[in-house]
């Protein structure tokens, strides 16, 4: 039986298995995913990985590369993605203060949205600065908490949701990010005390993060943005000014999409 199966809930369909196993292969990247790593990930038997493999590539969702038979996102996926993008026009929205954030800053800003226990980079600007620092590509997944964005998209979450997520989340960031529980719960209260999350040297060395989480129009929060510099760029002096500028775009941000339901369906 398939570790994904628990006897206490109900049971995991396929469209559910190959959604865990999409996230996957998104938040890998153009150089794929093998087999073993997939079904480790995703808590399923091989044999179970290899005959949804062989489906989505039926249909072409997933790709096995010629170059080294891992598997990665097919051009299904772009297709759908494409078409999905003119009903989620978050990018679009979020642009043109992500653009001022990066010019104000002079350092590269991140668009970062909430998905279940992810934080997804939806878009990026580089700023200015002479030392330019790119930590996030965009697509790519990380457990909340990890990065600046998703620290302060769990750290502004509801302490019942924070609650219900933190076990998942926990079990991911031990297990890929040698990141542990205590240093977690630690990060989150300093975010929640700080009003923003501030990261240094956890994801790349010598690099630090700024993040500040937003909501749409319920109050719910959905996202974040962020900026990453070099350490001496990011230094305690800049801090004041750093979250002046975020709390900024932050209001842009949420009157560009507060208007309708967009960030509703996130």
């Amino acid at each position: 039986m398939d570790k994904l199966a628990d006897p206490g809930e109900p049971a995991i369909g396929p469209v559910q298995r190959c959604a865990s196993l999409l996230r996957l292969l998104a938040a890998a990247g153009t150089q794929g995913l093998a087999l073993t790593y997939l079904s480790a990930r995703s808590g399923m038997a091989h044999p179970t990985v290899h005959r949804l493999l062989a489906q989505m590539i039926r249909e072409r969702l997933v790709q096995q590369l010629e170059a080294n038979r891992r598997y990665a996102l097919g051009p299904l996926a772009f297709e759908l993605g494409v078409a999905a993008a003119q009903q989620f026009d978050i990018r679009g929205r979020c642009r043109p203060a992500l653009e001022q954030l990066a010019q104000d800053a002079g350092d590269t800003s991140y668009l970062i949205m909430r998905s279940r226990s992810e934080a997804v980079c939806l878009d990026m600007v580089e700023g200015p600065s002479a030392i330019r620092v790119v930590t996030l590509r965009v697509g790519s997944r990380r457990p909340l908490g990890i990065g600046a964005g998703g620290l302060a998209i769990l750290a502004a979450l509801p302490m019942a949701e924070r609650e219900q997520l933190l076990p998942e989340i926990q079990k991911e960031i031990e297990a890929n990010w040698q990141f542990s529980r205590q240093a977690l719960l630690r990060s989150i209260t300093e975010a929640r005390k700080a009003g923003h999350a501030l990261i240094r040297n956890r994801v790349t060395p010598g690099v630090s993060a700024i993040g500040l989480a937003f909501s749409d129009l319920t109050g719910r929060t959905v996202g974040a943005i962020s900026i990453a510099a070099v350490n001496d760029r990011l230094n305690a002096r800049r801090i004041p000014a750093l979250t002046l500028m975020l709390t900024q775009a932050v209001k842009q941000i949420e009157a560009a999409t507060r208007n309708d339901s967009l960030l509703g369906n996130y």
